[in-house]
């Protein structure tokens, strides 16, 4: 995914890396698991199962509401969710292994450009025939490696909601107060002390560092 200068800012989970070698591939029996078999204490609001997303309906793949994950970073999560637990505090994902079906659908909703009921709440600032241009929607998503999670402290305020396509969503934005700064700087630390990396432009994503499919794009429905 391009990264262009003003909107650099946004929804790289929506794009990631595209790599020289590419594959689609079914799921690798025993390798993906819910993250709830894992560490049921975690919740789940899977909003692309749902209708509260940018596009305003469920999203092709999402046949239930789970979070799907290779072992290794559920395994992970779950290491994190130990360390939040004694502070009172539990992690909420709102998207882990998304189908390159889904990705392909996210690409045709941009083509759409009159399909704008979600706007207000999602992109308010952007033009949605920009989208492309401007690095919002690729093709690719290392969130179909299966490695990847989009998640928050569930409770905690971080000054934007997930999903917002506007340079407010960046990690270090200035403009959120100091306690939704700080909720920033504790997701970033913990994730990053249990072997996720986070990126400039989203402060709810992660990847596993060491992510055992880091050039496999998956396409199987989470069911």
């Amino acid at each position: 995914m391009k990264q262009p200068l003003l909107a650099s800012s946004i929804f790289i989970a929506l794009a990631a890396c595209t790599h020289s070698q590419e594959t689609k591939s079914p799921e690798p029996s025993g390798n993906f698991v819910s993250i709830t078999e894992i560490d049921p204490t975690i919740a789940v609001e899977a909003r692309y199962h749902g209708e509260h997303n940018f596009l305003g309906t469920r999203v092709r793949g999402y046949n239930a509401p789970k979070c799907l994950l290779t072992r290794p970073a559920a395994q992970a999560l779950a290491n994190v969710q130990a360390e939040l637990r004694p502070m009172g505090l539990t992690l909420k994902v709102y998207d882990c292994y998304r189908p390159q079906r889904a990705v392909d659908h996210f690409v045709e909703w941009a083509k759409d450009v009159n399909d704008l009921k979600m706007k207000s709440e999602f992109y308010p600032q952007v033009d949605k025939s920009n989208l492309f241009r401007d690095g919002y929607i690729a093709e690719k998503s290392g969130h179909t490696r299966g490695s990847t999670v989009d998640l928050t402290i569930d409770g905690l305020d971080f000054g934007t909601e997930f999903d917002l396509f506007d340079p407010r969503s960046n990690t270090a934005d200035p403009r959120p107060n100091a306690s939704q700064r700080a909720n920033r700087a504790l997701l970033k630390a913990v994730m990053d002390k249990h072997g996720f990396k986070g990126i400039k432009t989203e402060w709810w994503h992660f990847t596993l560092r060491d992510e055992p499919f880091p050039k496999t794009y998956f396409d199987f429905s989470v069911e």
